[in-house]
């Protein structure tokens, strides 16, 4: 989650004071062989005791990044727009989920409460969930929305929880900043082949290391066919979580109406390159270092989730840049009347719609991507489509 800094080539760090989780790994790694970046990256980000989400609130100017939400009340009241003006074109189904994936400290969610009471019965209609497994970003949710005035949403641990419920019925599902942080797998095309890449512990080092799996494994198979024929050398990332929870998603949706919309910074073909990448304090560091400590995110291959929506029987809307989509549904028009109501924050609120909508290569507006993947027929705003 937050915004990326470049991907870089990046020393390995040497902790000073290692991070609790490094012993529990190094003796893993010890007992059971070298971690795939997947097991080292879920452990880092989800431990129990240790895990980086698990034990921190990690949002804000205090914390390591910041999200699109933080940045502007504009982005969650677009998206409370467009979840809205989906449920007028779908025939205003009631009851309606509205799930959200990593809802952060829960800002979002406010700011799209706040906006869709401008759509009579839309309130009434809607029955928040959110999944989130970190008990401390689940205490900030519940303070951010009692101190908004929204209604306090259902918790779960689990996607399909949250989707099915009693009686499975229609859903809006939101992912801003979640496909981003769920563990990765790493491929190099070595010469003898593609091999997986593994964590495993450097003693002449005194740290992580890379190295590489020294025969086939049988995941090789995620690696998208556009890339199996890449130059030695080439480094290839899949996300197979990612893909399954958009598998599920997306099949929930084919078969009972409405949306998926993720939001994520990300590349809309598959590609290769090493993108996975840590934030401390707003500023890179190595992902290998300290474990627990940082925020690991690798980019989301956003033409992956859309084949896996696809064969889920859902229609794929996008990708479409995330300037181009809040150009759609009225960035400017609520920037501008914002800060006419005002006029002392009128030049921050410009300046965040701006960074939100930056059509610079590394700029927020081009970086991040949009996908909508909604039921067979429905076409949702802010795309070329609709």
């Amino acid at each position: 989650m937050g915004t990326p800094p470049h991907p870089q080539d990046r020393a390995r760090v040497t902790a000073g004071e290692a991070a609790p989780l490094t012993g529990i790994l190094r003796r893993q790694i010890a007992q059971t062989g070298p971690l795939t970046v997947a097991e080292y990256m879920a452990a880092a980000l989800g431990h129990p005791l240790h895990g980086y989400y698990t034990s921190r609130d990690p949002l804000g100017r205090t914390g390591d990044f910041i999200t699109s939400p933080e940045i502007s009340q504009v982005f969650g009241e677009l998206l409370g727009l467009w979840c809205a003006d989906l449920w007028l074109r779908a025939g205003r189904p009631a009851p309606l989920r509205l799930v959200e994936l990593g809802p952060g400290r829960g800002t979002l969610l406010a700011d799209l409460w706040r906006a869709i009471a401008v759509v009579p019965g839309l309130r009434e209609a809607v029955r928040l969930h959110l999944v989130e497994t970190s008990p401390v970003l689940r205490a900030a949710q519940a303070a951010t929305l009692e101190r908004a005035g929204t209604p306090l949403p259902v918790w779960h641990d689990q996607v399909a929880a949250a989707l099915d419920g009693p009686v499975p019925g229609p859903a809006i599902v939101l992912a801003n900043e979640f496909f981003d942080a769920l563990p990765i797998h790493q491929y190099v095309r070595s010469a003898a082949g593609w091999r997986e890449r593994r964590v495993a512990w450097d003693d002449a080092r005194g740290g992580f290391a890379f190295g590489l799996d020294p025969t086939p494994s049988a995941g090789l198979i995620q690696v998208p066919e556009s890339l199996r024929g890449a130059p030695v050398g080439a480094l290839v990332e899949v996300c197979p979580l990612g893909q399954s929870l958009m598998a599920e998603t997306a099949r929930h949706v084919a078969a009972h109406g409405l949306a998926v919309l993720a939001v994520d910074y990300g590349y809309s073909a598959s590609a290769a390159g090493e993108t996975l990448q840590a934030l401390r304090g707003h500023a890179p560091v190595d992902p290998l270092d300290d474990p627990g400590r940082a925020d690991i995110t690798a980019h989301v291959d956003f033409a992956a989730l859309a084949r896996a929506a696809a064969d889920a029987g859902s229609q794929v809307h996008g990708p479409t840049t995330q300037g181009a989509f809040l150009g759609r549904l009225g960035l400017a028009a609520r920037t501008q009347a914002l800060a006419a109501a005002r006029p002392d924050l009128a030049e921050q609120t410009r300046a965040a719609s701006a960074r939100l909508a930056d059509p610079a290569a590394t700029g927020m507006g081009a970086l991040f991507k949009v996908l909508a993947v909604t039921a067979p027929g429905l076409v949702p705003a802010g795309f070329a489509d609709g």
